[in-house]
């Protein structure tokens, strides 16, 4: 049976960003690809470029050179719009800190980029919920919740957009590791289910061994 092309190729992406003393190199050359259905985590010490990298791959931030490509779309090519629109139809990312709007109810920041996306569906909101254990917490709003439960919103709000590839910086990190372990369980069931790749950036060898691939950053470069 013939492989699906990747959703995800960086190929000899290259970032530096500016300071007090000149251009400060973040990424050198740095390639992964990532197939359908498939996940990936990438290590490495703080300040390695990880974060960057999932940046880069979701469009949140430009590479100075080097060739992205996601779902089929090129987005060095791309205007400002154009990469937003990738980022709403064929991206989700879960955060650290959850990024969850205070304003909106559980049941609403589930569907919040579904609804972006033109895909919003109650049913599957209301699935997730189920899944995740929050079908007691939909109509409360964030500030009631724990972390593990706001951590669980994050990653039903990035599932219910059906995207093609999910990128998580560190999905666990805020969480001891109890609930880390049951959250993980969670994403990775929900991941094999929708068929998303998924890549996660992590500091715990215990997560990254989860993982189909693993990949090592440092100093800009994978080793």
């Amino acid at each position: 049976m013939t492989k699906a092309n990747p959703v995800l190729i960086l190929e000899d992406v290259e970032k530096s960003f500016f300071g007090a003393d000149g251009a400060v190199p973040v990424l050198r050359g740095v390639g992964l690809t990532l197939h359908p259905g498939e996940t990936l985590a990438l290590t490495g010490e703080s300040g390695s470029g990880k974060s960057t990298l999932l940046h880069i791959a979701g469009g949140l931030e430009t590479a100075d050179a080097g060739r992205v490509q996601v779902a089929g779309h090129s987005l060095g090519n791309m205007s400002d719009t154009e990469r937003a629109a990738v980022r709403c139809n064929d991206v989700a990312v879960i955060f650290q800190q959850f990024n969850l709007i205070p304003s909106l109810n559980v049941a609403d920041n589930i569907a919040f980029q579904a609804r972006l996306a033109g895909r919003s569906d109650d049913g599957l909101t209301v699935d997730l919920a189920t899944r995740l254990g929050l079908s007691e917490q939909l109509r409360k709003y964030p500030e009631a919740l724990s972390g593990g439960q706001q951590q669980r919103v994050a990653i039903a709000r990035a599932i219910a957009a059906r995207p093609r590839v999910l990128l998580a910086d560190e999905p666990t990190g805020n969480l001891d590791e109890g609930t880390a372990s049951d959250v993980m369980d969670q994403l990775l069931a929900l991941v094999a289910d929708t068929g998303a790749a998924l890549l996660l950036v992590t500091h715990s060898p215990a997560i990254a061994a989860r993982m189909d691939r693993r990949l090592h950053l440092s100093r800009g470069r994978i080793v």
